[in-house]
């Protein structure tokens, strides 16, 4: 992480010291020793230290495109130095990301990493693009999620397998169980945006953003005209408007909203279950076992 500049060293700094749940990295790792049976190598640490370069990176950008001044409990970079410098930071962060697999020639690896960038760029512009017009179906708001969360989380889980055993069948495989795990865990967000636990991010901002989650596509497919115009008209014209997004929110609460979202939610963790049980026992399958309960039971 180190560099000859100095505000770029104090920046670093601030960052790895205020590291988060290591989530991406930890899914490297378990996946890596699952489907060799125990064996890591020099390509796994890389693999897993890119993740997280690259994860870092997104995050750093994704506050200076959100205008969020927290992250995860303490100030953004953004809030800190303001978005230029983040901008910049978050490109340097990439770029030792991708020059770290370029380096030792994991090209294999780079791929798989580099198609997650790729597709979480497209995620979220559709994303956007789709919020002005508040027209998003189910099926569309699953192409977002997959592209915008799920698909780092599958890169996680296909570059483990990858860096042990690389063309084998269990790349794909693995790439499959992280992209349901990554729906559950975007699900699991939403939700947070519903409920009164002290988070990394205050209550009702994806509804200021006119982030259109599940919750809420939910409820608009299945409530009456007159308030369905009364719920699209509060989020595009009312959003900064506290009073009514917390009218929003009780609305979607007492509409099913929330409880679809969970069901929906289990659906992509128990499908996830599945593919684990085609490996044999092992402390590694439980970890991620584990890590699958986790996503959809945290609290943060």
């Amino acid at each position: 992480m180190s560099s000859k500049v100095a505000l770029l060293n104090r920046i670093t700094h601030y960052i790895v010291n205020r590291k988060g749940k290591q989530m991406r990295p930890m899914f490297v790792f378990l996946v890596s020793k699952m489907v060799s049976g125990g064996e890591i190598n020099e390509r796994t640490y890389r693999g897993a230290s890119v993740i997280e370069l690259i994860h870092t990176a997104t995050l750093v950008h994704d506050d200076v495109v959100d205008d969020s001044n927290q992250r995860r409990g303490f100030f953004s970079i953004n809030a800190l130095w303001k978005n230029k410098i983040a901008v910049l930071v978050g490109d340097y962060l990439l770029s030792k990301g991708l020059l770290l697999s370029i380096d030792y020639g994991d090209f294999d690896l780079l791929k798989i990493i580099s198609v997650a960038v790729r597709e979480m760029s497209e995620g979220e512009l559709l994303q956007i693009e789709k919020a002005r017009n508040l027209d998003i179906t189910e099926e569309v708001y699953y192409e977002i999620i997959r592209q915008k969360t799920a698909t780092l989380i599958a890169a996680c889980c296909s570059l483990g397998a990858c860096s042990v055993a690389p063309d084998s069948d269990h790349v794909q495989k693995m790439k499959m169980f992280g992209e349901l795990i990554g729906m559950a865990f975007q699900i699991k967000d939403d939700l947070f945006d519903y409920g009164d636990d002290v988070i990394g991010k205050p209550t009702g901002i994806d509804i200021k953003e006119q982030k259109m989650t599940l919750p809420l596509i939910y409820t608009l497919n299945h409530c009456t005209p007159e308030k369905k115009k009364w719920l699209i008209n509060s989020v595009k014209n009312h959003n900064k408007d506290k009073k009514r997004v917390k009218e929003v929110i009780n609305f979607v609460k007492t509409s099913g909203g929330l409880e679809y979202a969970i069901t929906i939610m289990h659906e992509f963790k128990n499908k996830a279950l599945s593919i684990l049980s085609e490996y044999p026992d092992s402390n590694y399958k439980t970890s991620l076992e584990l890590m699958v309960t986790y996503v959809i039971d945290r609290k943060k």
